[in-house]
């Protein structure tokens, strides 16, 4: 196979709007953490890996905590060293990690010349060991294929990695029996198995739990010693919930929140699931009882959603209120009234709050979300279980029970809390697909042939409309293949190297089988593929159709001609393109084409990944930033784009496309078949007045489209003209918050390309 090279120091980690906090410790405590945790990943060579892998936590826990910040009403901070373990690249990297861009910014602070040897021996070892990049040297050739955050992510028309995003971990299992519970249930089946070394792993993981409470317990007791009355009174809350949850079941809401809260810390978990299911009834006795009022328990949901922004994941930090399948939706709703609250006073970017609609959704608490939106707050984000519950069942190959129990991540892809093993490891880009394909075989972005062992025809030799998709979905069909085989690679590489042993622990099955969850202890094993450039590639499609085929007024040629030319000397050809009809605006036949490259897509993957041995494999038509920064390395495309513009995001028109309204917009929007994808989000913006001042239209207009099929909704109020002025001004504008796609950010952090892409999406200032 003919490989390109890729560089991982050359990029940084997904879409990384805000600056991590700096790390509390010192350069030279950093680099002897990192020399430390080295010498053990090297000593233990030969050692199973669940044992090797909690030797190697022990070098990390607890020295990576953080002391707690003045404010904070919970203990649970963490430093990410540029080597150590993980299971995101958003905060750290995956497995046994060195993230090489960090490692190269960590070296570059250093003046020290041994210091800087010392780095230069770490990085050494790591391109050799670091579980990503073991992935990128397996299994892709940075052509056709590249590993994801490398220098040429973009470059092909497909990219894979190796990460475990989304877990959604059994937290209910955890504030249940607490940590001496699974303790007993993990000795109970060690009678049967007692050399089992995942199970001996896992009792040294929960008494590492055990000592980093302890750590904390004494770090906050010295703190007490100099610290005022009121502090010193909310210093002693956070020693007492520890004490208690160290090993044992919490019985208070605050006890409730720091378990789950110092649990997912330590696991590397950056979603936090269907939380107000989780501590609802914790929550409602305590209020019942009189043991904390209202104002105190939003001040702890508060702290909470703090320590989460504090993190910086971008596109992740999920917590998830409403919907079917909760335990006590009276008590759940308490919480989610709360969060509620707290969502539209704190105005951060994380965590991507989102409510789960169903038919039994309190009036007060829509009302609440959409005052939320109407303020600016881009949160909540709306999904419609009415649509997603039979569409899993479907996609997932699930029961209606297992189907309540879904829980968005990330930018929108989905797992089911507790089941399964979702991330999203390999994407790919429609559009440039098609441009290949037009272009027979050679990507006009870089005049490289991408299309592998695939034959395809000669443009003259093509001679119906049904011909052409034919080719594209050979070529189409073959990247597809590529990915699922991407996703099941980067499993295999991540089960060779780590057990993930506190997610394990809280996945369905894994204490049962007694094996890590990638090894064959997860319940159900799945996966799904972003897919980006939809609509550009539809749009493309259908006026391929109609000015060649049907109209007849062009040949594919000069179709082709036009757009690797940029469509210098072929502007009539590109206002034609132009003019035609687009996704976007209800309009049957160019819905009909976007629903085909939709389900040739969907169920083509689908098929593949359930053939090759996933439980499910599903696309997921979702946006992280990607739909820009991979525009920027796609050639002119049939829809009348240029030469390096942003793709379309997610399921949405390209910006400006939809003319007829959001009504139109979000009907063209509704006609996808949720049953085969994990994910679809979708985006619609609103001018601040209209959206306050006809607040009963909005909601008609949402309610129509979640009962005609709607999945999901993400929905920004802001002034166009503060969005301009905010690119002129950006110090006037810290606080403007808007919708990127699958995540949140402030305006004025985004990169210019990404704001100029926000700026084209229609404003709507009508119904």
């Amino acid at each position: 196979m003919i490989k390109k090279k890729q560089n991982l120091s050359g990029k940084k980690t997904n879409a990384e709007i805000e600056a991590k906090m700096k790390c509390e410790k010192s350069l030279e405590e950093q680099l002897e953490i990192m020399e430390e945790y080295t010498k053990k990943h090297q000593e233990t060579l030969g050692m199973p890996r669940d044992l090797r892998e909690i030797q190697c936590l022990k070098v990390i826990y607890p020295r990576l905590l953080r002391k707690i910040e003045k404010e904070d009403l919970f203990a649970g901070r963490m430093d990410y060293l540029p080597v150590g373990f993980g299971c995101v690249t958003s905060v750290g990297g995956v497995g046994h990690y060195c993230h090489f861009y960090n490692m190269e910014k960590f070296r570059d602070e250093l003046s020290d010349a041994d210091m800087v040897n010392r780095v230069d021996k770490l990085i050494a070892y790591w391109e050799e060991e670091d579980t990503k990049t073991k992935f990128m040297n397996r299994y892709t050739d940075g052509i056709i294929n590249t590993v994801y955050s490398s220098d040429i992510m973009y470059d092909a028309p497909v990219s894979t990695g190796a990460r475990l995003s989304g877990m959604m971990l059994n937290y209910n299992k955890l504030v249940d029996k607490g940590i001496v519970g699974i303790k007993k249930e993990i000795i109970s089946r060690m009678d049967d198995d007692c050399d089992n070394s995942f199970y001996k792993a896992c009792i040294e993981t929960l008494d590492l739990f055990t000592s980093c409470c302890d750590f904390y317990i004494e770090e906050l007791k010295a703190e007490c010693t100099t610290s005022d009355e009121p502090r010193t009174e909310q210093l002693n809350t956070i020693i007492d919930s520890l004490s208690v949850i160290r090993t044992e079941p919490p019985t208070n809401f605050h006890q409730a929140l720091q378990l789950v809260w110092m649990y997912a810390l330590l696991a590397g978990v950056i979603n936090y699931g269907r939380l107000d299911d989780i501590v609802g009834e914790y929550l409602q006795k305590d209020l019942d009882e009189g043991n904390i009022t209202f104002e105190k328990a939003k001040a702890y949901v508060k702290s909470i959603w703090t320590l989460i922004e504090n993190k910086r994941t971008t596109v992740n930090g999920r917590v998830i209120v409403g919907g079917r399948g909760r335990k006590n939706p009276a008590a759940a709703d308490t919480f989610a009234r709360i969060a509620l609250e707290v969502c539209n006073e704190c105005r951060y970017v994380e965590p991507q709050f989102t409510l789960r609609l169903y038919e039994d959704t309190p009036q007060d608490i829509y009302d609440k979300a959409l005052e939320c939106l109407a303020s600016g707050a881009t949160y909540p984000t709306l999904y419609n279980d009415e649509v997603h519950v039979p569409g899993l069942m479907n996609c997932m190959r699930i029961n209606e029970k297992e189907a309540e129990q879904y829980a968005p991540f990330g930018c929108g892809e989905m797992n089911i809390v507790g089941m399964t093993v979702s991330p999203p490891n390999s994407i790919i880009n429609l559009t440039k697909t098609l441009n290949i394909v037009l272009n027979e075989g050679v990507d006009p972005w870089d005049n490289v042939n991408k299309a592998g062992p695939i034959k395809l025809k000669k443009l003259e030799d093509i001679n119906s409309f049904e011909e052409f998709y034919e080719e594209y979905r050979k070529l189409h069909d073959y990247y597809a293949e590529i990915c699922v085989d991407g996703q099941i690679n980067s499993y295999k590489i991540m089960n060779e190297e780590v057990s993930f042993l506190f997610n394990s622990i809280l996945m369905d099955d894994c204490l049962e089988k007694g094996k890590a969850l990638l090894d064959g202890g997860i319940k159900y094993l799945g996966g799904c593929c972003e897919t980006f450039g939809n609509i550009n590639c539809s749009d493309s499609i259908y006026a391929i159709k109609k000015l060649v085929f049907d109209d007849k007024k062009y040949t594919l040629r000069e179709i082709n001609n036009a757009l690797v030319n940029d469509f210098k000397g072929y502007e009539r050809l590109q206002k034609d393109l132009k003019d035609c009809p687009k996704y976007g605006n209800d309009y049957k036949e160019v819905d009909e084409v976007a629903n085909m490259v939709y389900e040739t897509s969907a169920k083509t993957i689908r098929r593949f990944g359930i053939e090759k041995g996933l439980k499910y494999y599903g696309i997921v038509i979702i946006n992280n930033q990607a739909n820009t920064e991979w525009g920027l390395k796609t050639s002119a495309s049939a829809d009348g784009r240029n030469n390096k513009v942003f793709l379309n995001p997610s399921n949405n028109p390209q910006g400006g496309a939809d003319k007829n309204g959001p009504t139109a917009m979000l009907n063209s929007l509704s006609k996808f078949d949720s049953r085969y994808h994990l994910g679809s989000v979708q985006n619609i913006k609103f001018q601040t007045n209209f959206f306050k001042e006809n607040m009963d239209k909005i909601k008609m207009l949402f309610k129509t489209y979640f009962k005609h099929g709607g999945c999901q909704l993400m929905v920004t109020v802001v002034d166009k003209h503060a969005l301009e002025d905010a690119m002129i001004h950006p110090e006037n504008y810290p606080n403007l918050i808007v919708r990127v796609s699958g995540f949140s950010a402030v305006f004025v952090n985004l990169d210019r390309s990404v704001q100029e892409e926000l700026l084209s999406r229609t404003l709507y200032e009508g119904v």
